[in-house]
């Protein structure tokens, strides 16, 4: 990230690092600013305690996975303290949240068909012998990803909607747990992630085209203004 900022607002660039090295670069075409943002956005992940001081100093969105909102919370206060505690250059680090938003006319609805399709999932890791059907390789040592996994160990469903059973049954990443609900459910539980201090938000679901086009319809219209 050091590198790419200095790539995108320097020219003639020279670094030696233990990784990557260039001399003399310049990148063209160069990368227009737009009013005071002079590079797109450095969105990270990571939620071990080298990840979370690499964020609260280089990067400029961190990103969360489906955690519940007081997990949530906890670490924007980490990263806000850790950012003046190890002297912060840039501006202030900004947050994001990366979720699955399972949205469906009602909450009945959305409920009866989150609730099927993790039969199904839970039938496929059956049919594998009684073992998961997906497996994260990572599963012992991507931090982010075990919070996750050990939410549902606090109940299937946390805060207002927040559906921890998928991880259960081979889900993972922004899978792991689903926002579900009517729009008005969903756009309710967002906002209270924007509360506690969340600027941006990364949603889906699949399959991708048809989701995407039900929230474009009914999911976002409830999240602008």
């Amino acid at each position: 990230m050091q590198l790419v900022r200095r790539l995108w607002t320097e020219e003639r660039v020279t670094y030696e690092g233990e990784h990557f090295s260039v001399s003399d670069s310049t990148v063209l075409p160069r990368i227009a600013p737009r009013g005071d943002r002079r590079h797109p956005r450095l969105y990270f992940g990571g939620a071990s305690a080298a990840a979370e001081r690499v964020a609260a100093t280089e990067a400029d969105v961190q990103l969360f996975w489906g955690e519940p909102l007081d997990g949530v919370r906890e670490r924007i206060e980490r990263l806000r303290a850790l950012s003046r505690e190890l002297g912060r250059e840039h501006a202030p680090l900004e947050f994001g949240l990366r979720v699955t938003t399972f949205v469906r006319d009602t909450t009945d609805e959305a409920w009866a068909e989150a609730e099927a399709r993790v039969a199904e999932m839970a039938a496929q890791a059956d049919a594998g012998a009684g073992t998961r059907a997906w497996q994260n390789p990572y599963r012992g040592e991507a931090v982010g990803q075990q919070r996750l996994f050990d939410l549902a160990s606090r109940g299937e469903v946390l805060d207002d909607n927040l559906y921890t059973t998928p991880g259960r049954y081979g889900a993972g990443g922004a899978g792991t747990t689903w926002l579900v609900g009517s729009p008005a459910d969903v756009a309710k539980s967002l906002r209270k992630y924007q509360d506690i201090g969340v600027t941006h938000f990364v949603l889906s679901d699949t399959p991708y085209l048809r989701e995407i086009e039900r929230q474009g319809e009914q999911l976002l219209p409830l999240l602008r203004g």
